[in-house]
């Protein structure tokens, strides 16, 4: 009897040890704007705060926030549009987190003849779905602060990739792109940047997103990971060069980017680069907060956000701050 209850602390230690070790599913883009995650899993951060995390990548926002919604995905770094418009239609999801402010160029081909926005009429972009965040940025406030419609130019809803490749063969005229692509464009294609968004209207464009029920259940777990992502923040930010290394080979499969005039380039510098010109933020400040207020307004006003009883939605809902102001961010 008593060799019995001398095994129940290692049997509870066990126990613990396993529910530690429950792998925690974190969906994720291939874009810059979800760096910390390749960086939190590349450089042990998750396992240093006791997760076993898999990453699970997806093509789109809208794809990533139906695993989320399903229970396919334990948590996410996305758009925050995505949650916007399905807790609209009464999904239980949480924002918790920051993650990346919106650093989204437009750059035109050196024989198109743009040179500011009021040029794009009449002519090619390619940008991304329409719906998706960047997009409602794109129409709701980019073209609109140059007094363009959006049926004034042909918007072409691609992937970053193809908008990339659109460029060099010259089958657009512009492009919309955020980091990496942003980068790869610029040393691949004869192109010229003429617009920053982040320069004249910075945004939290990635946000990180779980499920109201994962919370309840998973909240430890959660706040690890975000503890997690936020060290690969700070790598990020304070050394981006440790931080290329680590994710340059889910960019550019190559070990170097032949270029128009810098010959070849390692793969790592060209990231590295794209790294330097973003700005990521665990955490979200009052300005934050007030453009994903703006930003779910624009997207009422739009049509892809509707509500059950016509009325602006409230976007404090979805919000569930409460580890970044354990963590005093």
């Amino acid at each position: 009897m008593k060799a019995k209850l001398w095994l129940v602390p290692a049997l509870l230690l066990v126990s613990a040890f396993a529910q530690a070790q429950e792998t925690l599913k974190v969906g994720f883009i291939r874009v810059m704007d979800d760096a910390q995650v390749m960086v939190a899993k590349e450089a042990g951060l998750y396992e240093k705060h006791g997760l076993n995390v898999e990453l699970v990548e997806f093509s789109s926002g809208t794809d990533l926030i139906k695993a989320i919604v399903g229970g396919q995905l334990d948590t996410g770094v996305l758009g925050f549009s995505n949650a916007v418009a399905w807790a609209s239609k009464g999904a239980n999801l949480k924002v918790v987190g920051g993650a990346q402010r919106g650093y989204h160029s437009i750059l035109a081909r050196e024989d198109s003849g743009i040179n500011t926005l009021a040029d794009l009429k009449g002519k090619t972009l390619a940008s991304q779905r329409e719906g998706s965040t960047a997009d409602s940025v794109l129409r709701g406030v980019t073209l609109k602060s140059a007094e363009l419609e959006p049926g004034d130019l042909n918007i072409m809803g691609v992937s970053p990739a193809v908008a990339v490749q659109s460029l060099v063969s010259g089958r657009v005229d512009a492009a919309f792109l955020f980091e990496p692509y942003d980068r790869i464009a610029q040393l691949v294609a004869p192109v010229k940047q003429i617009y920053e968004i982040g320069e004249v209207w910075p945004f939290p464009c990635m946000v990180v997103i779980t499920a109201g029920e994962t919370l309840d259940k998973r909240k430890e777990a959660i706040w690890s990971s975000l503890d997690a992502q936020r060290e690969a923040i700070d790598m990020l930010e304070n050394k981006p060069a440790q931080a290329a290394e680590l994710i340059a080979s889910y960019f550019i499969a190559e070990p170097t980017l032949k270029t128009l005039n810098r010959g070849e380039v390692p793969r790592e510098k060209v990231i590295e680069e794209a790294i330097s010109t973003q700005d990521f933020d665990a955490g979200l400040s009052e300005q934050d907060l007030s453009r994903i207020q703006e930003l779910a307004d624009i997207m009422q006003e739009q049509g892809s956000l509707t509500t059950r009883d016509g009325k602006p939605f409230d976007t404090q809902s979805i919000l569930d701050l409460s580890w970044q102001q354990a963590r005093d961010l």
